[in-house]
């Protein structure tokens, strides 16, 4: 299996979300390596052997995607065995060319820790973990969004998504079978932030694999259980017109993404 190395003198973010897309088009397999903090000649000379053991051992040159602001380093990496890919040599040129000044590297820039949006990011994080699974209903006030639906539909994790990428303050709310012994209707606490309310939604056979994994030969568990409770709370959806998104063929980063390209929500990444 070929090999493909992400190495940066940060935390190597960059060139790894990068270089994964890329690969992303093509139908191969490769084994990743993701290699931060290379900061020094000695250190990209130890990266260097170990891209000359994974040609030797595959017979195929790696491929080597960097971002590398020092120029000792970066050359050291770029007279590797691999196939090298410089992101800030491709981008750079054409930046200064195009906004008519030139660039000033500086080493962990697009991460550190003290960037504007930094606690932003953590409040958000708190807050979906103070607000998860409806546990805390009297903060709803200061959510951006409140996703909402069954157990196992991929609330949580998508709330901390939400927060941890972009700054988003999401709270989720589960609708459990008590919720359903007559017809679905949306509690007080949730009617009074409707505007916020999104819905997640999955299979039901999805759903039945994912609670087996958890509560296996269990009624919550049973695929009736699953397409009834579903049933039930994408007719809340289209009833009270709530717009919601079925989460079964995507990642958490898509279901996010997607999430934010419907409401219009602010990133606060940058």
């Amino acid at each position: 299996m070929r090999s493909s190395f992400y190495i940066s003198d940060g935390t190597a973010i960059t060139s790894e979300v990068f270089g994964h897309a890329l690969l992303s088009l093509f139908p191969v397999e490769f084994k990743h390596y993701t290699i931060p903090f290379i900061e020094t000649a000695e250190q990209a000379l130890e990266v260097n052997k170990k891209i000359s053991e994974s040609f030797q051992d595959t017979g195929q040159r790696p491929l080597v995607f960097h971002t590398i602001v020092n120029q000792e380093v970066r050359d050291i990496i770029s007279s590797s065995d691999g196939i090298n890919y410089n992101f800030l040599n491709q981008f750079v040129p054409p930046l200064e060319k195009a906004l008519g000044i030139q660039a000033k590297p500086e080493k962990h820039r697009t991460h550190s820790i003290h960037e504007k949006t930094y606690d932003i990011r953590i409040d958000a994080v708190n807050f979906a973990l103070a607000n998860d699974d409806g546990s805390n209903l009297k903060d709803y006030g200061a959510a951006d969004i409140i996703l909402t639906g069954v157990s196992r539909s991929g609330k949580t994790p998508t709330s901390l998504y939400l927060a941890l990428q972009y700054g988003i303050k999401a709270a989720n709310y589960p609708f459990t079978e008590d919720d359903m012994q007559d017809v679905l209707k949306l509690p007080a606490a949730l009617r009074a932030h409707k505007h916020k309310l999104f819905g997640l939604t999955i299979a039901p056979q999805r759903l039945h694999q994912i609670r087996s994994e958890r509560r296996a030969n269990s009624r919550y568990a049973s695929l009736q259980q699953c397409m009834m409770e579903l049933r039930e709370v994408e007719n809340l959806y289209r009833r009270e017109k709530i717009p919601f998104l079925n989460s079964t063929s995507f990642s958490i980063e898509e279901i996010s993404a997607k999430i934010l390209a419907i409401t219009g929500l602010e990133r606060r990444k940058y």
